[in-house]
């Protein structure tokens, strides 16, 4: 195969990218709707750049998809109601997890990294309730991976228009 024009992802890429187009086209939604509080015309040009890097990486992305092992239709994803917000939060509880943990690899001082491994074990939990939300409500379909590709297909869509 050559690795330049592949035939399929491997399991671990395609579940990273699904990672990657989910929390994108969450953040894209969320700094458009941003965009439009912004007085301040320098920070404005900002999201403006970042609209057009956001928009540009996903459709970079989702050009990966045909290469997914064996995506499949689904049902509608959430867009801008309780789904939209889960996600947004899940997404969240995630970077919440990631970042504890490096701090933690960082931390020399044992009375802080205690404070940070009590918090961290909070995030952790966090993530599951919200996790658990969402897979019971449909939201997330977890052990369906051709559902989950289809859906960040549709959520990289919502955003980009």
């Amino acid at each position: 195969m050559n690795q330049n024009n592949p035939r399929t992802l491997a399991w671990h890429e395609t579940l990273e990218l699904h990672e990657l187009v989910a929390f994108s086209s969450i953040g894209l939604m969320k700094v458009k709707k941003g965009l439009k509080k912004i007085k301040d015309d320098a920070l404005e040009r900002i999201y403006l750049q970042t609209i057009q890097d956001l928009e540009k990486n996903l459709q970079e992305l989702l050009q990966f998809y045909p290469y997914a092992p064996k995506p499949g239709e689904s049902d509608e994803y959430r867009m801008y109601g309780d789904g939209f917000f889960a996600g947004d939060l899940l997404a969240f509880a995630k970077s919440s997890v990631r970042n504890y943990a490096v701090a933690i690899t960082e931390t020399a001082t044992p009375m802080l990294r205690e404070v940070l491994k009590k918090q961290l074990n909070g995030a952790v939990k966090v993530h599951e309730r919200i996790f658990n939300y969402m897979y019971q409500k449909g939201l997330y379909p977890a052990y369906d991976l051709n559902k989950l590709l289809e859906n960040d297909v549709k959520l990289a869509r919502k955003a980009l228009s």
